[in-house]
Formats: structure tokens, sequence, C-alpha cells
């Protein structure tokens, strides 16, 4: 049976009928197991990548590494 043949039988239920059949398909799709995960962009897959248990730099120490950085180019 082609997809318009669907259609066409589907307009010709009753309210009622139509909604039954919604049921019926959302308990079908429910029973399906979940689709693959979708495969995440680059940028996301790196968030944590240089994560350390070391605190975060503070604003001074950000400053002399930039002007450390800075000297030797």
């Amino acid at each position: 049976m082609t997809i318009q043949k669907i259609r066409e039988q589907v307009l010709d239920l009753t309210e009622e009928e139509r909604w039954e059949l919604i049921d019926i398909l959302m308990k079908s799709l429910r029973t399906k197991p979940p689709l693959a995960i979708k495969n995440r962009g680059i940028a996301a897959s790196l968030v944590g990548i240089a994560k350390t248990d070391a605190p975060a730099p503070t604003d001074e120490e950000v400053k002399a590494i930039l002007e450390t950085r800075l000297l030797q180019k």
C-alpha cells in the first residue's frame, strides 16, 4: 500500500477513528529502539578535553602568562 492510498483512506475515517489511529501509531513508535545518537560537531566533542584538577588561573596569572608569551615572540 502506498502512502498516497493510506492518506486517502485516513481522510475517509471519522475523527474518533483518526485519533485511534494516532494512538496506535504512537504506541508502535514507542516500542522501537531509540535512533542512534546523532553525531555531534567537533567543537562539542572537544568540550572538557583540557580539563584539569588544578584551579583556573587568576586574572593576574593570565596577564603574566600573556606577557611572557608576547616577550617570547
